[in-house]
Parts: structure tokens; sequence; C-alpha cells
């Protein structure tokens, strides 16, 4: 199957974000994926809902929306309302994850979990069950362009290995320093999708960038 390609808004040229979201809605991209950054859990800030409101209105295609804020729970149903089809929330900022993938799912949109670099995907043996999506971070979050970390591979196989022990039907989606060089074996080892910002947004053709990583095997 062919990966399933998530441009992030984060790298877009927010002067033209109209224009931007236009150039996704033609090009092979499936998702769009929007990073939203409160200052405390990532040391930056990246925008709220009027901008949430503002891509909605000019997107075509599902918005994947990944919540790097402590207190997700208080945001879901408003991110749900602006036009959110998947929303992912850090293990690292939820007490309670059961039931916040629970109130997810109450809204209608998919439930995803994001899990930091250092943090062991066996931490989600209890509840992969009822999770839509692993966003398995391949940087440490808050700031785009950083260097893909390598141990990442090992992570998507034991994700793999967990997703199809406890028979879940999880998609992998893969967040941090992705290019067409280590897209084919994040592939290999198991990833579903491909989340890209600067390799997207910093290319000479972004459309052609996209339709590279769409065509990956």
């Amino acid at each position: 199957m062919r990966p399933i390609i998530a441009p992030s808004v984060l790298a877009s040229d927010f002067a033209n974000l109209q224009s931007e979201v236009e150039m996704l809605n033609k090009s092979q991209a499936d998702w769009l994926h929007i990073d939203i950054m409160d200052g405390r859990f990532v040391p930056n800030i990246s925008f709220g809902f009027p901008v949430m409101d503002a891509i909605g209105r000019h997107a075509q295609k599902p918005m994947d929306v990944h919540l790097m804020t402590v207190e997700p729970e208080l945001y879901i149903e408003r991110f749900r309302e602006a036009g959110a089809d998947t929303i992912s929330v850090h293990l690292e900022a939820c007490h309670h994850l059961h039931r916040t993938m629970q109130q997810i799912k109450a809204t209608g949109a998919k439930a995803g979990v994001a899990l930091n670099p250092h943090t062991s995907v066996h931490l989600l043996e209890d509840v992969i069950a009822d999770v839509d999506l692993v966003c398995l971070m391949s940087v440490n979050p808050g700031f785009g362009g950083q260097k893909f970390i390598e141990n990442t591979y090992r992570k998507i196989e034991a994700m793999k290995n967990l997703i199809i022990q406890r028979n879940s039907q999880a998609m992998i989606e893969i967040d941090g320093g992705v290019n067409q060089d280590n897209a084919p074996l994040l592939l290999e080892k198991g990833a579903d999708v491909l989340v890209a910002g600067s390799f997207v947004f910093s290319s000479a053709d972004p459309i052609q960038t996209i339709a590279d990583l769409k065509s990956t095997k």
C-alpha cells in the first residue's frame, strides 16, 4: 500500500496560508498535519483556534491535529468543531489516557496518541486497542527542521509488534525529519503515515516533493 502523506502546515508560509492550503489541496497529500503548541508542553507556541478555523475554511482534505499541549482534554471538542478529523494527544501530557481516547472518539474524530522520542511504546500496551493512530516523534517536539533520530526505526518495529499482538487497528505515523532518504526504510519497518514539514515546504516544487514521497516503496 502507498503511504499516507501528511504535510505539516507548521512549516508553511503563514503570510500566505490560504495559498499554501490550496496548494496542498491540489497535491497528492492525503492529510494536513496541524501542530498545536502551547509554550508549556513544548518550548514554542504555534497557533490556536483562529488559525485552525481559517485552515478549515479552505482545506479539502482531512485535518490531522497534533496537540502538543498540557491538559489537551480541555480543547478536544473545540478542535473537533474546527474540523479536526484526527486528534492526537501526548501520552506524557495525559493523566487519564484511556478516558481521553474515549473523549476524542465521542466527538466523532479518530483518536491518536503521540510519543516523545524517550517514551517506550510498551506504555501503550493497555490502551492500544482503543487507539486509531500512534504518532512516533522522530525528533524532540517543539521545533521544525530537526535531525531525524535513528532509534525511530527500532521503535516502529516494536510498535508494529505490539499492534499485532493486541489485535489493534492503529496506524503508525512518523513525525519529524522525514525525507526522501529515510522514507523507504520507515515504510519497510511498518510506518503508515509520513509527516513532512520543512522537506516539503522548503523544496523548490512542493507538489512534486509530495508526489515523490507518495510514490515511495
